[in-house]
């Protein structure tokens, strides 16, 4: 399978920027240090000698993929609060209804046309489901595992308050939801292994919900009970309101912001505070591009709020804040594609200056930890890990994709991987084509990705390795590889990579299944880099007065990707930082 070349460089996808311009592209402007300081500011900095320099808002310079503030014009109309909160997902929602209980005075805007789908998942340290159990999180290894995961750009004091904060934080969303008829979920923590057996910690915090017979689908999503919520005080959330700008200054304080509607341009003063919760830049190609790299030359799916094009962390950095000087993105290794597809935009979508990526959504069994290799039919990576660290390894793999191979006992096999988060999804939904026989109907569960193509079956290992389009000697290599890991399997010994026994597999039983993988991005997770209160911070590492930021537009968390064995840790920083907000705001 040879890998295509689309002809287009990411130059000419930017635009063709200058050298200066570049580096503003890659993140390495508008962060913790400014892009660049003048000959004769840096001798005089430096004279002042070591421990005295300072970073002088007056050099901070603002990166290409920040935009510039457009000139509004005429303001339609103009609105007064204390505190604005911009964007209606997980963190604005959140903020909006316990802003509503404690008489805040505030305006929620949302770019879109609804609110922000729920992430159902949360976590929380030390929470009734679990502490009438007995069970309690070690914090310190906690906190651990976090500044790990952080390679140690975490703001430790931040993660403090969310592991202190937290509880409450569940209370609050727990009464909403049990008042809605939902149960509350705890029960799973327990990590059998991952990477070889490293020791991960999956710590006992995560929460979702489901009705009396244990059916997600049942209950009513959390952001729209959210909504529910406020309006029965009044309150409503101001849809198809896109941020446009901040208003004011990192030295004077930020005052509010600037919407398009269509009713033209609407200005929202905010008296004590404007918090954004806009979200990642997923959805926005020149950011993704410019500042992850590796997300653009790993993923083949979308998975995220095509809203979320960074609106909010590009007005921040405009006005003064800086963003984390590391990205991390949100990537699941369940970016089915037809074989063929390489990693990337694809340059059909670069050439139309609308670039996407391309296919959608999740292959969920994508994440079982099943023999997977490269285009040249090399094995290349322990497949028992995180989420993303298949499509990352994959980016330094020709065409940035991988396929992964299992056989007939593919349902027996899975139920002995016993994967935990969200990819127990597979472990679970395989048993519903269960047979009397104890064997299962995988052409009924796999059905619409045969059916369209993107999954492979044959009789033959043969006959796989012509469907996935391996040819000539990357067919030879295929065929050796699956006898090699078979080898592997018969032996229990994973003495190549090292992955654990019980999640070792034979690939003997026909019919075999062949998928060609990527990531499927679903959020960006580093953002405006915000202090334990949740302020946004200047270059001078000074806090902003009167912006606050929450969520995946915020940063000071993550670095590199996800902890994924930390589930729910994402949604549940959020929900409690947009929370930690509005305390902020009352005590003002």
């Amino acid at each position: 399978m040879e890998a295509m070349n689309s002809g287009i460089s990411r130059r000419a996808f930017l635009g063709g920027v200058s050298a200066a311009g570049a580096l503003a592209a890659l993140g390495l402007a508008g962060c913790a240090q400014p892009k660049s300081v003048t000959e004769k500011q840096a001798v005089a900095t430096s004279s002042k000698g070591a421990g005295s320099a300072q970073v002088s808002m007056d050099v901070y310079e603002i990166p290409a993929w920040a935009g510039t503030d457009p000139d509004v014009g005429t303001i339609a109309s103009t609105k007064e609060t204390d505190l604005l909160i911009i964007g209606a997902g997980n963190g604005g929602m959140a903020a909006a209804a316990y802003a509503s209980d404690q008489g805040v005075d505030f305006i929620i805007c949302e770019k879109g046309a609804e609110v922000g789908a729920t992430r159902h998942w949360f976590a929380a340290v030390d929470t009734p489901p679990f502490t009438s159990q007995g069970i309690t999180v070690d914090k310190a290894r906690l906190r651990g595992e976090i500044a790990r995961y952080s390679s140690g750009t975490c703001c430790m004091p931040l993660i403090n308050m969310w592991i202190n904060e937290s509880a409450d934080m569940f209370e609050f969303v727990n009464g909403i939801m049990t008042a809605s008829g939902a149960q509350v979920i705890a029960d799973e923590y327990e990590m059998p292994g991952g990477m070889g057996s490293t020791s991960f910690y999956t710590p006992p915090f995560e929460h979702h919900y489901a009705d009396a017979n244990g059916d997600r689908k049942g209950i009513e999503e959390r952001n729209k009970l959210f909504e529910k919520h406020i309006q029965q005080a009044g309150h409503e959330v101001s849809y198809n309101h896109r941020l446009v700008k901040l208003l004011g200054s990192a030295k004077d304080g930020i005052t509010g912001a600037v919407f398009e509607t269509s009713d033209g341009y609407v200005q929202i003063d905010a008296r004590k505070g404007v918090l954004l919760t806009t979200g990642g830049y997923a959805a926005n190609p020149e950011m993704v591009t410019a500042l992850s790299p590796i997300t653009a030359k790993s993923v083949t799916a979308l998975g995220y709020n095509q809203n979320n094009e960074g609106e909010g962390i590009q007005a921040a950095v405009r006005a003064g804040a800086v963003k984390d000087l590391t990205s991390a993105t949100m990537i699941f290794d369940r970016g089915l594609v037809a074989p063929g597809t390489e990693a990337g935009y694809t340059a059909d979508s670069i050439a139309a200056g609308k670039p996407v990526f391309p296919g959608n959504g999740q292959f969920n069994p994508g994440t079982q930890p099943f023999l997977k290799m490269n285009l040249r039919g090399e094995r290349f990576a322990d497949e028992s890990a995180d989420y993303d660290y298949l499509p990352h390894a994959a980016a330094q793999q020709p065409g940035g994709v991988y396929v992964s191979v299992w056989d007939g006992n593919f349902g027996d096999d899975v139920q002995r991987f016993h994967t935990l988060g969200c990819s127990a999804g597979t472990r679970m939904g395989v048993l519903a084509f269960k047979k009397n026989d104890g064997s299962y109907d995988l052409d009924g569960f796999f059905e619409k990705y045969l059916s369209d193509g993107r999954l492979q079956k044959a009789d033959t290992l043969e006959e796989l390795a012509d469907k996935l389009g391996y040819k000539d000697e990357a067919k030879k290599t295929f065929l050796a590889t699956i006898a090699r890991y078979n080898e592997l399997y018969d032996a229990q010994d994973d003495t190549d990579f090292g992955k654990e026994a019980y999640r070792l597999s034979a690939i003997r039983q026909a019919p075999f299944y062949g998928a060609t993988l990527g990531g499927t991005l679903l959020t960006t997770i580093d953002g405006i880099r915000i202090d334990e209160h949740c302020r946004a911070l200047d270059a001078d590492a000074n806090p902003i007065k009167g912006l606050y930021c929450a969520g995946d537009c915020s940063g000071s968390v993550f670095s590199g990707n996800y902890p994924d064995q930390l589930h729910g840790f994402a949604c549940g920083r959020t929900m409690t930082e947009a929370l930690h907000v509005v305390k902020e705001i009352v005590a003002l």
